[in-house]
């Protein structure tokens, strides 16, 4: 049965969705993994829950026309895909990136939608963005088209209805931008956009929960091999938001982290990354991770960001792009000794790395529970905004490990209950799938 079943699915996935290879390969690792629930729930085929969470709820493709400093006019293409309201309003980031595509929006939300769904927060599955590449632009040039992006986005969102957030190239400047033209074009004030600004309805701990949730999930991992963060040398791809606040909080562990990307190369400091100035090349410079060396001499720099996976460590947490740790990085990870990964970007690891990993008995914390800890404080956010009050940093903190604690849980458990003991890729997609087919089974054929 499992394999027409996941046939018969993915045939009409990869019909329907042409060359959108990353939205098949993630529809693939859920199917695979919930074929034991199909098994004992014959109701959820009755009612076509799996054929109906694969196809997206709505797909709103639009123009972004917008003039740069010199005049001259350019015309983007941005995208929301609402995929699942089961549980909640939509609830997924915006990315700003050239590489961004209808496909992978569909990826994106359709991680979303599990992910958000072990958060225990009543929060659907969305996401968007546009092929608009930020790195390079003026502020003004950024809040022109922030604008005429927003001048369309807005019919589509709202507080109970869709609610984005930042994603790659959707930081700090750019949401504000963006929730300044909806407040102009609804005459409202409200939570639409999460990530906000702490003088405006963001939340204290927004910022760090990426890089902090991911570091409490993994925590996790290495309580059940008998070990935690202290003499741990970490590996971490990516220097952006979700990197540097996760090598934050493994430095608070008492971990040392030696290495750290971007697109042009890798970095290897053995006497452990200085945060402070890694924070000063990217979030006040905006500059490459190659200058890390000019400033600590004894640090080395290496061309091409992929060589990062042969520094020999004992925790990896990928943490820039999608497929971004192949078989080959995951062979020499697991050859020079690492026992746990967890995935701080939106799956970075190719389903052949992950075999690897769980078949090298690696412990493996998959992005829809390990990364988590973000869109979760996007709910305390939203939580926040709709009660007209602010937590604490210490408030926000306390729930988001605690949030993080229950994911791992329901993977575990999930995972025990339908025979795929120490698989937390298999459990996080029953957990949320669950949740999802359960809510979709009360609600009727919509």
């Amino acid at each position: 049965m499992a394999d027409t079943f996941v046939d018969s699915i993915m045939e009409t996935v990869e019909a329907r969705n042409g060359g959108d290879v990353e939205f098949h390969q993630a529809v693939r690792e859920v199917v695979e993994s919930i074929v034991p629930v199909v098994e004992k729930h014959p109701e959820f085929t009755a009612a076509g829950i799996v054929q109906r969470v694969v196809e997206p709820e709505r797909q709103i493709i639009f123009r972004v026309p917008w003039m740069d400093d010199n005049g001259q006019v350019h015309v983007n293409r941005g995208f929301r895909v609402q995929f699942n309201s089961a549980i909640g309003p939509y609830k997924g980031g915006l990315r700003f990136h050239p590489s961004v595509n209808v496909g992978i929006i569909k990826f994106l939300g359709f991680e979303q939608i599990f992910k958000n769904a072990l958060t225990g927060t009543p929060i659907g599955g969305g996401k968007g963005g546009c092929d608009f590449n930020p790195k390079g632009k003026s502020d003004n040039e950024v809040m022109r088209f922030c604008q005429s992006f927003m001048s369309e986005l807005f019919r589509h969102i709202g507080p109970d209805t869709d609610i984005p957030a930042g994603d790659i190239g959707v930081g700090a400047r750019e949401i504000g931008y963006l929730f300044g033209q909806y407040k102009k074009l609804t005459n409202t004030f409200v939570g639409v956009l999460t990530g906000k600004g702490l003088d405006w309805g963001g939340s204290l701990g927004r910022t760090e929960a990426t890089g902090y949730g991911l570091v409490y999930f993994v925590t996790r991992m290495l309580e059940a091999r008998g070990k935690d963060w202290k003499g741990q040398k970490v590996v971490i791809s990516g220097s952006g938001n979700v990197a540097i606040y996760a090598t934050q909080k493994v430095q608070q562990l008492g971990g040392t982290v030696i290495a750290l990307s971007d697109s042009n190369g890798y970095i290897v400091d053995n006497d452990g990354i200085k945060l402070d100035t890694v924070r000063q090349i990217k979030e006040v410079r905006r500059g490459r991770i190659k200058e890390y060396v000019e400033e600590h001499p004894s640090a080395e720099f290496h061309e091409g960001w992929q060589g990062i996976w042969s520094v020999p460590c004992d925790v990896a947490l990928p943490s820039a792009t999608q497929n971004e740790l192949d078989e080959t990085g995951a062979k020499l990870l697991v050859s020079n000794g690492c026992i746990a990964v967890g995935e701080g970007a939106n799956m970075p690891s190719t389903p052949e790395a992950v075999k690897v990993f769980l078949d090298g008995g690696v412990s493996f914390g998959p992005a829809k529970a390990a990364n988590a800890g973000g869109v979760a404080t996007s709910a305390l956010e939203m939580s926040q905004n709709s009660m007209r009050l602010s937590w604490s940093f210490e408030e926000v903190d306390k729930r988001l490990k605690g949030i993080m604690d229950s994911i791992y849980t329901q993977c575990v458990e999930a995972a025990d209950t339908y025979g795929c003991n120490d698989n937390l890729v298999a459990g996080a997609n029953i957990a949320g799938f669950l949740k999802v087919a359960r809510a979709m089974m009360a609600q009727g054929v919509v």
